[in-house]
């Protein structure tokens, strides 16, 4: 008799593993920080693009790390990054982009909303609502 059998695994994405925060100076209003844990000891080679626009331009950037001195924190940001992971010369490209506000009570800059889940607070005009 024959015995076959198969074996499923999961596909986990290198990009799964890409992150970025923000932070700002006063000299930079958005500075972007990029981070691709647990594959910096796979990866061979990565490479960084950012783009980030408020309503008139975009700027953009290269690296892991880099600042934007052009924005100002009342703009709202679209902020995407492009990263080229080659491992074992297979190479992915992982895209991602996000509408950001600064939040002047926290100091950060946050994703901005753009639609209230259901059965979720919000504030409206000073008035806390539920979308139900």
């Amino acid at each position: 008799s024959i015995l076959l059998g198969l074996q499923a695994q999961a596909q986990i994405s290198p990009c799964d593993s890409i992150s970025y925060t923000t932070t700002s100076t006063i000299n930079y209003p958005l500075i972007v920080s990029g981070s691709i844990s647990g594959l910096s000891n796979v990866a061979d080679t990565v490479v960084w693009s950012w783009s980030v626009c408020n309503s008139t331009m975009c700027y953009s950037g290269s690296g892991a790390n880099d600042s934007f001195g052009q924005v100002s924190l009342t703009d709202t940001l679209k902020v995407c990054y492009d990263v080229y992971i080659d491992i074992g010369g297979i190479t992915y490209v992982c895209t991602k982009c996000d509408t950001l506000v600064y939040d002047p009570n926290s100091y950060q800059w946050i994703p901005k909303l753009t639609s209230i889940p259901i059965g979720k607070m919000y504030i409206r005009n000073k008035r806390l609502c539920i979308r139900k």
